[in-house]
């Protein structure tokens, strides 16, 4: 267990909260801890109830309180001298004072759209929300997204247009270890978030099959009944040649299509332009994998598949992810128990980030920003007109790359994206370019150590604050220590600088005020938290939305209706919940008693509370009874293969593809100060196959510069034939010469704005470092 010195005061007794990385948003306890006496500290201790890891942790969660220690970590407030051109310590108040002044005074000169905010995906609900709030209600400018845009939007995208809804899973984790096939594409569970695993594994004990979809046998691949190796960039041609065997096998859940679906004429006769022969000379997986895969997946009664940033990082990932919906919509594996397409989010808080005001184009609830309507209930929210409230701005990447020019200063919070973004070298340049940079976070990034200002602020658990897991469920961060004395919470920052721009109520510091305000912003809209409370949460260990509040019931022509507490009525278009839908780990179960529960455990419940005219039990599985489109219909995408933006040539004629491992986590910023996880992972490599490395002449561990159109990474050779011989592997957490997003391309996505991270055109060199 991690102890960190208690230079802050934790609270008596264990206190229940979460990990601060990756999106399973595991369940842990922090239980104070004086070894031998000395300073007290905090421990981490298992929660096997909470549901979705059951007190299984990976190393990055078992040792997070290592980066609360004040040794690494900033507690003081930096301010760059004119004199000295460095970082040096300052009060709060000149901090403040100095950002409020640069990004007003940037306003001033150049008009408020000069004055961009960057938000990040691990930001809980509360801040994401105080943040959004901010930059369109005190800076008036458009000119705020977050690096979530660099997770799962392709996901959200094609969600959206399939389904009408965007939530990472529509059912609870729990489901995957009891369908009959799960086609894993582009995710490396074991490495990534290892405690999931543990629902792959049980999947396999009862009996189902593992199909996993990498260029990399990864550990993950290796747990798989079937791995497919496709080239990368071709993952879109492979789920239509799997659509093709579909249909030419007669495997078509013809009663189901014509039912819930529409627009599968079109997308039929796109996927029949893909036949296995041509598949197989696109991707290099063998029609006989092909034909094997379809009779695994088709072969189950129950069947899903989940897709991670393997097929969405790319500038088709909008039309790759429908392409794997096509393939469970004209199978019948959706909008069933057991059943369906999900997105396993990466990020903290990439689902909730994006639902409530960071992304350039929404507003909280998850609704649209050039919606008149969504405008007016927002800006009434907010105590402002509607007219007010500025439009849709840049995207992630399309506002980094403005910096300097259109956007002269810029607010980050939570975010590194000097080793995150795309082309990494070229966002460096824009961002010393810009006039003013001010950064809030917890240590002193490579990012931060750029700003003319860096504030300190608190940590997970330093904090109480909600965030919204890879299933749409709310969970409830506890605060179990006070920050230590120099350090204030994001909120407290957000509401300092609102203070001295004019707007002195509005941006309260304490969390569950700001989320009651978020409650009653959502309300009605296709995020709806406004049936969700702190203490709901406490109590029910997690609530999924929606969950409108309810505070009547009437009978209506397509049955019960819920009038909403702001007198609206539900739109209903996130399908109605049922004793079974409202039991995350009781779907086809008997047992009454754990049929009510929301996680299978006997206790009070909350699925048949609903049916008898309580709070609304919240959203467990989506999508049931109807989709969540204007007809409820689920939509086909007719889409066909394209290739990648950067394809392989005579001077850059090998494929790089990029990923995370085990022991580091996004940029590295907290982890890369856990000397445990340094000591596992302790630096960048390069993964190739022997014969790659043969014609180079390339020996393990020696140092390989990877070279792309953009730039050059170098890192050690990890010699392996566990890739593609075509293709290199590069891990992104580390910034310095092994950066691998030097290298990666920014193409875009033209639906999502999502940058072409997992594949890009190098060329290979030997390097002396």
């Amino acid at each position: 267990m991690a102890y960190v010195p208690g230079e802050h005061s934790p609270a008596s007794d264990p206190v229940d909260t979460h990990c601060p990385y990756c999106s399973l948003q595991c369940g842990m306890a922090l239980r104070p801890v004086a070894p031998d006496g000395g300073p007290v500290g905090v421990e981490v201790v298992e929660r096997t109830a909470f549901p979705v890891n059951r007190g299984a942790l990976c190393g990055k969660g078992r040792t997070a309180p290592a980066v609360l220690s004040t040794r690494v970590r900033l507690t003081e407030p930096l301010v760059r001298r004119p004199d000295s051109g460095r970082l040096e310590p300052a009060t709060w108040e000149e901090a403040l004072d100095r950002i409020a002044e640069g990004l007003a005074a940037t306003g001033r000169a150049y008009g408020r759209d000069a004055v961009g905010v960057f938000g990040g995906g691990g930001l809980t609900n509360e801040k994401a929300y105080a943040l959004g709030k901010f930059a369109r209600v005190v800076l008036g400018t458009s000119q705020i997204d977050y690096n979530g845009r660099f997770c799962m939007s392709s996901a959200a995208a094609a969600h959206q247009r399939a389904f009408g809804l965007d939530r990472g899973l529509p059912f609870p984790l729990a489901d995957v270890a009891r369908t009959g096939c799960v086609v894993l594409v582009g995710s490396n569970l074991a490495e990534t978030m290892p405690p999931a695993l543990r629902h792959l594994t049980e999947l396999k004990e009862a009996g189902g099959r593992l199909i996993v979809v990498d260029p990399r046998r990864t550990r993950t691949a290796e747990q798989a009944d079937l791995h497919l190796a496709p080239r990368p960039g071709t993952d879109l041609a492979l789920a239509l040649g799997l659509l093709h065997l579909v249909v030419a096998e007669g495997r078509v859940d013809e009663e189901f299509v014509e039912r819930r679906t529409s627009g599968w004429p079109e997308a039929r006769a796109a996927a029949m332009a893909h036949w296995p022969e041509l598949v197989e000379r696109i991707t290099g997986v063998p029609v006989p994998e092909l034909r094997k895969a379809v009779t695994m997946f088709c072969g189950a009664e129950n069947s899903m598949v989940l897709t991670a940033r393997g097929p969405e990082q790319q500038s088709k990932g909008t039309d790759t992810v429908g392409a794997w919906i096509n393939l469970c919509l004209a199978t019948g594996r959706a909008g069933r128990p057991l059943s369906g397409y999900g997105c396993l989010t990466g990020q903290g808080n990439g689902q909730g980030g994006r639902e409530h005001g960071q992304k350039a184009d929404q507003l909280p609830g998850y609704r649209k920003l050039d919606d008149p309507a969504a405008r007016a209930h927002v800006a009434a929210v907010w105590g402002v007109e509607p007219d007010a409230l500025p439009g849709p701005g840049r995207s992630a990447y399309e506002l980094l790359d403005a910096l300097g020019q259109d956007v002269r200063a810029l607010l980050l919070m939570g975010s590194n994206p000097l080793v995150s973004a795309p082309r990494a070298a070229h966002v460096e340049s824009r961002l010393r370019s810009l006039d003013f940079l001010a950064v809030a976070d917890v240590v002193l990034s490579e990012t931060a150590a750029l700003a003319d200002v860096v504030l300190p602020v608190a940590q997970w658990a330093e904090e109480t604050g909600t965030m919204t897991n890879l299933e749409g469920r709310v969970v409830l961060r506890r605060a179990a220590l006070t920050p230590p004395p120099g350090v204030r919470t994001d909120l407290q920052v957000l509401g300092g600088l609102a203070a001295r721009l004019g707007w002195e109520k509005g941006f309260p510091a304490d969390a569950e005020e700001v989320f009651e305000e978020l409650r009653r912003a959502s309300a009605g809209g296709p995020a709806d938290y406004s049936g969700i409370t702190y203490r709901r949460i406490a109590e029910e260990d997690g609530v999924f939305w929606p969950c409108p509040e309810r505070t009547e019931r009437t009978e209506g022509a397509m049955g019960t209706e819920e009038t909403e507490a702001d007198g609206s009525e539900s739109t209903g278009r996130a399908d109605s919940v049922d004793a079974e839908s409202a039991d995350p780990d009781g779907a086809e179960r008997a047992d009454d008693a754990e049929r009510a529960h929301p996680d299978g455990a006997k206790g009070t419940g909350s699925g048949s509370a609903g049916r008898a005219g309580g709070p609304h039990p919240g959203t467990p599985r989506l999508f049931l009874d109807r989709f969540a489109t204007d007809d409820g219909r689920a939509r086909f995408a007719p889409v066909g293969h394209r290739p990648a933006a950067e394809e392989p040539d005579a001077e850059y004629p090998v494929l790089l593809t990029t990923g995370r491992v085990l022991a580091q986590y996004q940029s590295g910023a907290q982890t890369r100060r856990v000397a445990e996880l340094n000591e596992a992972a302790p630096g960048p490599y390069v993964q190739l196959h022997p014969r790659l490395a043969e014609r180079l002449g390339a020996v393990e561990g020696a140092p390989i510069a990877v070279v792309s159109r953009r730039g050059r990474a170098v890192a050690p050779a990890r010699i392996s034939r566990d890739i593609r011989p075509d293709t290199v592997f590069m891990p992104f957490h580390w910034a310095g010469p092994g950066r691998a997003n030097t290298v990666t391309n920014p193409a875009l996505d033209p639906v999502s704005r999502m940058p072409e991270f997992k594949v890009c055109a190098v060329r290979l060199e030997l390097s002396e470092g």
